[in-house]
C-alpha cells in the first residue's frame, strides 16, 4: 500500500504506476467492472487487463490525454445510477481524444486515487519534453538545499557524519518528529542496502528527511497547483491564494515576499519559488489559520444596546472546583478575566472583624475577603476586554458589611464604577461602546424613596431558593433579606426583578430590569414560548444559571438559550468539556471582547424567529458547508488512557451546533496504528440554516481506546471560518492549544438555494431538490393588511427566481468545466481557457466587452465541445446582467411592501380587536404578521447581496480572461478599453452603493 512508502516525488507515482493496481471502471449504462491498470515501462501508454478488447486496444495513450479530473466531475458519475454509492475522493476522469471522451476509474482510496492523478498530470504536462524526472530527484532544488544542509554540518567535509548528528539535524528542521522514528528510518535505509553503521551518508540523510517530512496529501496539492512541477512560483501562489483560499487583491510582490518568508533555500529565495516544505511550512503557519483574522479583533458593531449581544459569563466565579464542596479562590475570577468573561458571580458573605467575605456555604472553611477579591477584579478587569464587566452579586451580608463592601468598591473602583441613573425616556439599554471600561453592578435595589435608608428585598439566593421551591413545604413565597441605601444605589441598569409571565413583562417591565432564569426554568420556557422568549431577549435581558442539581459543576448546554437569545448563559469554567468548548469557541470571535452581537434576526423590533425552528429561517439563504477533513497531525496518546502502548488508531468526528434544524454529527472512517500523519481524505457536507447561530466543533478520537479515547477537539463559530486549505490548531481536554498538533482540512462555503455573500461566500451551488421552492408569505386575517402583502407576491417570485437562475447557470458552466460546485469562477475561467486553445497555442475565441459585459466571440470555426462551453457561459452571462439590470427595480417593490405593512405596525392590536381577534387568533396574526415583514426583509437584502456578487463577478470574469490570455493581440487601445471597462463595473457597483447609502 502507498502509505507504507511514502510519496514524496514524482518518481514515486510512476513508480506506482507501473507496478500497476486495481481501478473500478465506471460505464454509462451504471455498471461497474474491476481492472488491472498498469503504467508502460515507457511511460508513453495507459493499460488495463482483462479486457475483451485486442491487447493493443485496452489502452489509452498518454499523448491522447486531455484532462485529468478528480472526483465525481463528469457526465458518465453524474448520470450513473450507483453515483451515491461511491466516494468523492476516490473518483477521477481521464479526458481524451478529440471530443473529450471520459475514462471513469475510482481507486480503492483517496490516496490512491491521488497518485494516479498526480502521476499521469506529471506525464502529460512533461509529454513535449525530454523525460528529464528519469534522473531521478538528485538535481531537484530540494535535494539541493539538503545538500547544502549536510555540507554545513559536516565540519569534517568527508561527506559522512556520525548518526547522532544527523538525527539531531533533521530534528532542527522538523521539531515535531520523534529521535526513535528518525533512527528506525536511517536503520531501514541501511539495512536496504546490506550494511550496519552508526555513520550516515548524504544520500542516505537526504532520503531520510524526504520519507519523514514529506506529507503526501501536501505534495499531491503542491504538484496540483503548480502545474505538475515540484515547486511554485509567485504565478502559482497567488492563483492558489485566490481561487483557494479567498484572498482578495493579492499581488506578484505579496507572493514574493511569502516565498522569502518560508522558502527554506536560499536558491528558492533568489528565484522566487516555494519547494514543498516551505510551502508545508507556509500551511501550517498562523496565515493559512482556520480561524478568520478579521475576527481577532473586534469587528462587530458595539453601538447596539447592551440586550441585543450575547455576554460571556460565569457562574460561582470564586470557585475551581465543584460548587458543592469546592474551596473559594481567588484565581478564579483571574482565569475568568484573562478568558474575557465579562459577568462575573460575587457570592458575599459576613465575615470576622466587620470584613465581608466571599465563599461556598457548602464549605465555610476556605474563603477570601471582599477587599482582596475586587482588588483582583479591578486589576484584570479590562486587560482582554475594554468592554463593560458586570458584576453579579449575591448579598447575604448584615447591613453593617453591607455598607463595608460599598465603601471599598468605591475605594478600589473609584469612576469605573457606573451609578447613572436610567432614563425613563429611553426604551433600550445603553450600548458596549458606551459603557466602556465602565463596572455595572447587578443587583435588588429599593424603591426610590430619599427616606428609605434600609428595606426588605427577596434573597438573591439562587441555589437556595431552588431547594426551598422542591420542597414539599414550599407555599410561594420568597425569603427577605434586608438592603441597606448605599448598596442600592450602587445598582444602576442591572436592577434584579423576578419573572412572572412574558406578557406581564412586556407590560409593565422596566428596560434597565434584569430576570435570572434557572437552568430548569429556561429550558420549560424555551420548550413552550420560545417565540416569545426571543422576543422578550430583544430588550430584556435574562440571565441563565445552572441547575442546583449539578453539584458536580457540570456544565448546560448555552445553545440551547443562545437560540433563544439569551445574553448572560453563566458557565462553571472551572469544569472543562463539550460544553465549555463550545462556549470558549462561540466567544473567540469579535476579537474575544466578550460581547458577540445577535443576528438581525433576533434583534430587529418586528422580525420573527422562533429557536425550535426545524427547516429554513425565513428571509435567511441556507448555506452549504463542504469540510474535507485530509489529515491530522502528531496526534497524542489519550491523557487518560491506561494499560495501552503509545499507538492509537484515531478518526475525526465533525458536530455542527446551532438551531435545532443545522445539529449534525458527522465521523471519518478509522486509521489504523497511526498517530503521525494518519490521512482520512474523506469528504462531508452540511446544510447551515442559520450560519450567524451555527458552531463547527472537530474532535480527533481513539477508537481503540482503553479508559479515555479523547485526542483533542476545536470549535469555531461558523462566521470565523475561513475558505480553503486550512490547519486547525487542536485543543487539550482542559482547552489548551497542543504545540504542533492539527488537523488539515478543505473549507468550502456555498449558496445552497441561492443569494451569497461576498468574498467566501460567493461561491454557486445547484439546489438539492429539482422543484423551486417559495418562501410564502402569510394570511394575516385582516384584509387591509393582507392586500397589502399581496402586492409583494410577485416581486418576491421575481427575486427568487433572478437568483436561482443566475446560480443555476453558474453551476452548469462549472458542471461542463468539470469542477465541483465549491469551485471558484477564477478556476472556471481557467479550466475554460485551456479547452479554447488550438493546437498552435492561439486563443480560439476573444473577449469582448459589451455594455461592460464580458462576452466570449469565437474567432474561427469551433468544434461542438467548445460550442456547448460557450453557450453555457453565454447563459451566464445573461443571467447575470438580468439581475445586475432589474435587481434595483424589484427590491424597490418589496422594500415599499415592507414599508407599507410597517405603517400598520403600531395600529395592528387595535384592527385585530375591531375585526373580533382576540386571545389566540390576535397572537397568531401579530405572529404572522413579524413573519412577512421578517421575508421581505431577509429577500430584500439576499437580492441586494445577489447582484453585488454579480457585480463581483463580472468583474473576476474579466480578469481572468485577460490574465488567461482570452483577448486579441494586445494594443494599447485594447488595453485601455478593458481598463475602461473594468473601472466602469467598479464605479457601477460603488455608485449604487452610495445610492442605496
Amino acid at each position: 500500500m502507498p502509505s507504507e512508502k511514502k510519496i514524496s516525488s514524482a518518481n514515486d507515482c510512476i513508480s506506482f504506476m507501473q507496478a500497476g493496481c486495481e481501478l473500478k471502471k465506471v460505464r454509462p449504462n451504471s455498471r461497474i467492472y474491476n481492472r488491472f491498470f498498469t503504467l508502460d515501462t515507457d511511460l508513453q501508454a495507459l493499460r488495463w487487463e482483462p479486457s475483451k478488447k485486442d491487447l493493443e486496444k485496452a489502452k489509452l495513450d498518454i499523448s491522447a490525454i486531455k484532462e485529468i479530473r478528480l472526483g465525481k466531475n463528469t457526465e458518465t458519475f453524474r448520470n450513473n445510477g450507483l453515483a451515491d454509492q461511491i466516494c468523492e475522493d476516490c473518483a477521477f476522469s481521464i479526458l481524451h481524444g478529440e471530443n473529450y471522451e471520459s475514462l471513469d476509474l475510482v481507486a480503492n482510496s483517496a490516496d490512491v486515487a491521488n497518485i494516479w492523478v498526480s502521476g499521469l498530470r506529471y506525464l502529460v504536462s512533461r509529454s513535449k519534453q525530454p523525460l528529464d524526472f528519469m534522473e531521478g530527484n538528485q538535481n531537484t532544488p530540494r535535494f539541493m538545499w539538503l545538500k547544502t544542509v549536510f555540507e554545513a554540518a559536516d565540519v569534517d567535509g568527508n561527506g559522512i557524519m556520525l548518526e547522532d548528528t544527523s538525527v539531531e539535524l533533521i530534528k532542527q528542521l522538523n521539531p515535531t518528529l520523534k529521535e526513535a522514528k528518525i533512527r528506525l528510518k536511517f536503520k531501514e535505509i541501511q539495512k536496504s542496502k546490506e550494511k550496519l553503521t552508526t555513520r550516515v551518508t548524504e544520500e542516505e540523510f537526504c532520503e531520510a528527511f524526504c520519507e519523514l517530512c514529506t506529507r503526501p496529501e501536501v505534495y499531491f496539492l503542491l504538484v496540483q497547483i503548480s502545474k505538475n512541477k515540484e515547486y511554485l512560483d509567485a504565478n502559482d501562489l497567488m492563483l492558489f491564494l485566490e481561487a483557494e483560499q479567498g484572498v482578495t487583491h493579492i499581488t506578484e510582490d505579496m507572493c514574493l515576499d511569502i516565498i522569502r518568508r518560508y522558502e527554506l533555500s536560499e536558491e528558492g529565495r533568489q528565484k522566487g519559488f516555494l519547494a514543498i516544505d516551505g510551502f508545508t511550512q507556509y500551511l501550517l503557519s498562523s496565515e493559512c489559520d482556520i480561524f478568520d483574522p478579521e475576527q481577532k479583533k473586534v469587528a462587530q458593531d458595539m453601538t447596539q444596546p447592551l440586550s441585543h449581544y450575547y455576554i460571556n459569563a460565569s457562574h460561582n466565579t470564586y470557585l475551581i472546583e465543584d460548587q458543592f464542596r469546592g474551596p473559594a479562590d481567588i484565581n478564579g475570577y483571574v482565569r475568568a478575566l484573562k478568558m474575557g468573561c465579562r459577568s462575573i458571580e460575587l457570592d458575599v458573605s459576613d465575615g470576622s472583624d466587620n470584613e465581608p467575605i466571599l465563599c461556598n456555604r457548602n464549605n465555610m472553611t476556605t474563603h477570601v475577603s471582599f477587599r482582596s477579591v475586587i482588588e483582583v477584579i479591578n486589576k484584570f478587569a479590562f486587560v482582554a476586554s475594554e468592554y463593560p464587566l458586570i458584576l453579579c452579586l449575591g448579598n447575604h451580608c448584615s447591613l453593617l458589611q453591607q455598607k463595608v463592601m460599598v465603601q471599598q468598591m468605591k475605594k478600589v473602583f473609584g469612576n469605573k464604577l457606573y451609578t447613572e441613573a436610567p432614563l425613563p425616556s429611553e426604551s433600550y439599554l445603553p450600548s458596549p461602546e458606551k459603557l466602556k471600561r465602565m463596572i455595572i453592578v447587578k443587583g435588588k435595589k429599593l424603591p426610590s424613596d430619599p427616606d428609605m435608608l434600609e428595606g426588605e428585598v427577596t434573597d438573591e439566593d439562587e441555589e437556595a431558593e431552588m431547594s426551598r421551591r422542591m420542597s414539599v413545604d414550599y407555599n410561594g413565597e420568597q425569603k427577605q433579606i434586608r438592603l441597606c441605601r448605599e448598596l442600592s444605589d450602587l445598582v444602576s441598569i442591572c436592577k434584579s426583578v423576578q419573572y412572572r409571565d412574558f406578557e406581564l413583562s412586556m407590560k409593565s417591565q422596566n428596560y434597565w430590569e434584569i430576570c435570572s432564569f434557572s437552568e430548569t426554568e429556561a429550558s420549560r420556557i424555551a420548550n413552550e414560548y420560545p417565540e416569545d422568549f426571543v422576543n422578550y431577549n430583544k430588550k430584556f435581558l435574562s440571565r441563565i444559571y445552572p441547575s442546583a442539581m449539578r453539584i458536580d459543576s457540570s456544565n448546560l448546554n448555552p445553545q440551547d438559550f443562545w437560540n433563544c437569545g439569551c445574553q448572560i448563559v453563566a458557565m462553571n469554567f472551572q469544569t472543562p468539556g463539550p460544553m465549555m468548548d463550545l462556549h470558549t469557541g462561540w466567544f473567540l470571535q469579535n476579537g474575544g471582547c466578550g460581547y458577540v452581537l445577535r443576528p438581525s434576526i433576533m434583534r430587529d423590533e418586528v422580525s420573527y424567529f422562533s429557536a425550535n425552528t426545524k427547516g429554513i429561517v425565513p428571509g435567511v439563504s441556507p448555506l452549504a458547508l463542504h469540510i474535507k477533513i485530509i489529515s491530522g497531525q502528531n496526534f497524542p496518546k489519550p491523557k487518560g488512557a491506561c494499560a495501552k502502548g503509545d499507538v492509537i488508531d484515531p478518526y475525526v468526528c465533525i458536530e455542527i451546533h446551532g438551531i435545532p434544524a443545522d445539529c449534525s454529527e458527522q465521523r471519518t472512517k478509522t486509521v489504523q496504528q497511526n498517530s503521525d500523519n494518519p490521512i482520512f481524505d474523506e469528504t462531508f457536507e452540511f446544510q447551515v440554516n442559520l450560519p450567524e447561530l451555527a458552531m463547527i466543533r472537530f474532535v480527533a478520537l481513539d477508537d481503540d481506546y482503553i479508559g479515555d479515547e479523547f485526542i483533542g477537539q476545536y470549535t469555531i463559530p461558523f462566521e470565523c471560518l475561513q475558505p480553503g486549505y486550512r490547519h486547525v490548531p487542536l485543543r487539550s481536554f482542559v482547552g489548551d492549544i497542543m504545540e504542533h498538533v492539527t488537523l488539515f482540512v478543505h473549507i468550502a462555503i456555498t449558496n445552497r438555494s441561492g443569494g451569497g455573500k461576498a468574498q467566501k461566500r460567493s461561491l454557486s451551488v445547484r439546489m438539492g431538490k429539482k422543484v423551486r421552492e417559495y418562501t410564502m408569505l402569510r394570511n394575516i386575517g385582516l384584509k387591509t393588511i393582507d392586500d397589502i402583502f399581496k402586492i409583494a407576491v410577485h416581486p418576491l417570485r421575481e427575486a427568487i427566481d433572478m437568483r436561482e437562475n443566475m446560480q443555476n447557470a453558474i453551476v452548469s458552466i462549472k458542471e461542463l468545466c468539470g469542477l465541483p460546485p465549491i469551485a471558484s469562477l477564477k478556476q472556471c475561467l481557467l479550466t475554460l481557457s485551456s479547452r479554447l486553445i488550438t493546437s498552435d497555442n492561439t486563443p480560439s475565441v476573444s473577449l469582448v466587452m459589451k455594455d461592460n459585459f464580458p462576452y466570449l466571440e469565437p474567432l474561427s470555426a469551433i468544434p461542438d465541445v467548445q460550442k456547448k462551453m460557450l453557450a453555457a457561459y453565454d447563459l451566464m452571462i445573461q443571467e447575470s446582467r438580468f439581475l445586475i439590470e432589474m435587481a434595483d427595480t424589484v427590491q424597490e417593490k418589496i422594500v415599499q411592501c415592507q414599508k407599507a405593512g410597517m405603517e400598520f405596525h403600531e395600529e395592528l392590536h387595535n384592527l385585530g380587536a375591531k375585526e373580533g381577534l382576540k386571545g389566540r387568533k390576535l397572537n397568531k396574526a401579530t405572529e404572522s404578521f413579524a413573519w412577512n415583514i421578517t421575508v421581505l426583509k431577509g429577500q430584500g437584502d439576499l437580492l441586494k447581496n445577489a447582484k453585488n456578487e454579480a457585480l463581483e463577478n463580472m468583474k473576476q470574469i474579466q480578469l481572468a480572461c485577460l490574465s488567461c490570455g482570452l483577448s486579441k493581440a494586445p494594443s494599447s487601445s485594447a488595453e485601455a478599453k478593458s481598463k475602461r471597462s473594468l473601472e466602469a463595473i467598479e464605479e457601477k457597483e460603488s455608485s449604487e452603493e452610495n445610492g442605496k447609502l
